[in-house]
């Protein structure tokens, strides 16, 4: 009885420190509001059809409402291994997002290392993302989805993930970060044919933050594979086209919570065949042949951000971002050029909940009647004209 005793507590004592050396978390966030959009069109994709104020409510005014489940377990020696499921959702309906896949924002497994770094497998965010957006006001900055640049054609925003990669992030080496990454085009006989590739430097010190990132996907506008590295099944696709590059520089200086950040964006698709409107929503047809040949479009994007901590549950935050573009095709060049100020207020009721006031003015100029370059913000209905008022208030939860 007395070893049976021991036996029973030994087991009960490896179960609890194996228990100990791994973990899995459900998380989540939940953001709702109500918005209201000037000169918003009667049908999104035909501004002659006329338009008016729109009242409506929205998910995702600052983050896409999503959950998902994230692990680690010990493996010894500072080695661990880790995964994350992510899963979009609209919290005014229930609806998926990422056309309708179960964990269509992240989904991966690896390796982390805490002497080298974590390399990791599957459905991934480019380095644009990783270490060029918290720089900035949009993304995983503090303006969220309205800070949005034109078509979130850098991706900061992160609307567009790559598949079938293989992502190596380094540990901090005193303050310096690199990272690279390829992704598949998993089809035979075209290895280049929708595949990608991404590479990035991060470097802090002090209150100072630097980065650069580039993003380079290689395409056959003739015979587009869907199935490769950039989907384009499932709304995460920026552009349908060719080649298609985007790199940038940002600098980010912190004063407490408070913060003040600079960056620069260079994008640009070769036989461009369509542009989508933050990732799922085309906001007008691009003039020219319909497989792109002989399109090109490249977009600047040069924003400057702010936020400042009145109290340490209080925040207002703006930004201003300059685009410019310059489109050209066999049947009609335009250079358009985008004004677009974001100003927000941000109350915490606790450190997972707050609510806030958010506002956008963008003023397009220069694009030549094409209804592409309309003034637009983030995925809400596109304006009929070349300026568009959105002003959003929403209630954020994380869990």
């Amino acid at each position: 009885m007395k070893y049976r005793h021991i036996a029973v507590a030994t087991s009960m004592l490896v179960a609890s420190a194996a228990h100990a050396q791994s973990s899995v978390t459900l998380f989540g966030l939940i953001d709702t509001g109500i918005v209201y959009s000037s000169n918003a069109r009667v049908n999104a994709a035909n501004p002659a059809a006329g338009g008016g104020t729109q009242w409506q409510e929205f998910a995702g005014n600052v983050y896409t409402p999503r959950w998902g489940l994230r692990g680690t377990e010990d493996l010894g020696g500072g080695l661990s291994a880790v995964f994350w499921l992510e899963n979009g959702f609209n919290s005014t309906n229930g609806t998926l997002k990422n056309g309708g896949d179960l964990f269509g924002r992240q989904a991966w497994v690896g390796l982390s290392s805490s002497q080298y770094g974590t390399l990791t497998l599957g459905r991934q965010y480019d380095f644009m993302v990783s270490y060029l957006a918290p720089l900035s006001a949009t993304g995983s900055g503090f303006g969220g989805n309205l800070a949005e640049h034109p078509y979130d054609n850098d991706n900061l925003n992160n609307d567009l993930r790559l598949n079938n990669s293989v992502k190596f992030s380094s540990a901090s080496f005193d303050g310096l970060k690199v990272g690279a990454m390829y992704a598949f085009s998993n089809e035979a006989g075209q290895v280049s044919n929708n595949n990608a590739y991404s590479a990035g430097i991060s470097y802090g010190v002090g209150p100072i933050n630097l980065a650069a990132a580039y993003l380079q996907i290689n395409r056959n506008p003739n015979a587009q594979n869907a199935s490769g590295a950039v989907s384009t099944g499932d709304g995460d696709a920026l552009t349908t086209g060719g080649l298609q590059r985007m790199f940038g520089l940002g600098a980010q200086y912190m004063f407490g919570k408070s913060s003040v950040g600079l960056l620069w964006t260079h994008t640009s698709t070769e036989s461009i065949s369509n542009l989508w409107f933050g990732g799922s929503t085309s906001n007008g047809a691009l003039p020219g042949p319909s497989n792109g040949a002989g399109n090109y479009l490249k977009f600047d994007n040069f924003e400057v951000n702010g936020r400042y901590f009145v109290r340490p549950n209080l925040s207002l935050g703006a930004s201003y971002t300059y685009t410019m573009a310059s489109f050209e095709s066999s049947t009609g060049n335009a250079h358009p050029h985008w004004n677009q100020v974001m100003a927000q207020a941000d109350y915490l009721f606790s450190s997972r909940t707050d609510v806030y006031l958010e506002g956008v003015y963008q003023r397009v100029g220069g694009g030549n009647g094409i209804s592409a370059f309309d003034a637009g913000v983030y995925t809400l209905t596109p304006a009929t004209s070349n300026q568009q008022v959105v002003v959003a208030v929403g209630l954020k939860h994380r869990f």
